[in-house]
């Protein structure tokens, strides 16, 4: 199995990995358009203000441009641990055991916007790229990536895709047709859709399948291990939709 999660805005800064090397990421047939996205960054950064309009920053958020300016050279980290936010804050990948986080590495894809998806233990700078974002030079992100990430997920052949990414990201990559899938949804039990507890239960979701480390190549044995932790994990009417059932 292999889970995409969605990054976030938010971020740790500083690092004591060495710089960003693209070819050690995850997905290694992205390389070209990795580079691509880095270089169109790294450009833009040189002029902090029309940075900021392409990137939609305020003022206050100078900083994030610096950090574009500084991807090839900056300190990396694990993209597990550079993540901050409620997702990342429920998972809290930090308090794992070695062998949990193992199995984040193993399993778990982070689709970040200048290098599509990662692995979770990738070590990777700190940045400011939203997915809905057109750098000059580049075509908008969604006709940058989709298909080649389409393709790189292709290349890997998982048995079992559970896609917990925002409907923004899944349009940076949508996962293969001829690759079984599940896309989840965070509602109540009446129906009702969530944003905060949406995030929170991806992330609980995640860190509770990285302690069990369980053997899921099915959305039937995805189900089997939900029923045992006492999760509601139910199928909808659409195909490769599912739904997490929270309580309000």
């Amino acid at each position: 199995m292999k889970i995409l999660l969605p990054p976030s805005e938010t971020k740790r800064s500083g690092g004591d990995g060495a710089p960003l090397d693209l070819g050690a990421l995850a997905l290694p047939g992205l390389g070209a358009k990795r580079h691509e996205v880095i270089d169109a960054l790294v450009d833009l950064a040189g002029d902090e203000e029309h940075a900021r309009k392409v990137l939609k920053l305020s003022p206050k958020q100078a900083g994030d441009v610096a950090h574009n300016r500084m991807l090839r050279s900056a300190a990396t980290m694990p993209a597990v641990d550079r993540y901050t936010g409620v997702l990342y804050d429920a998972l809290d990948a930090g308090s794992l055991i070695p062998a949990s986080r193992r199995w984040l590495g193993a399993h778990v894809w982070i689709h970040s916007a200048p290098l599509g998806p990662v692995g979770a233990l990738d070590p990777i700078p700190p940045y400011r790229l939203a997915a809905g974002i057109s750098l000059p030079g580049l075509p908008a992100l969604r006709r940058h990536w989709a298909d080649a990430t389409t393709e790189a997920i292709a290349g890997e052949d998982p048995d079992f895709v559970l896609d917990l990414r925002s409907e923004a990201y899944v349009a940076l990559g949508p996962v293969p047709d001829a690759v079984a899938s599940c896309y989840v949804r965070v509602v109540t039990e009446h129906g009702r859709a969530l944003n905060h507890f949406n995030k929170k239960s991806k992330g609980l979701l995640v860190r509770a399948l990285a302690e069990d480390r369980p053997r899921i190549r099915s959305l039937r044995t995805l189900e089997t291990w939900a029923g045992g932790r006492g999760l509601v994990l139910r199928r909808t009417d659409e195909p490769g939709v599912a739904e997490l059932v929270v309580a309000e």
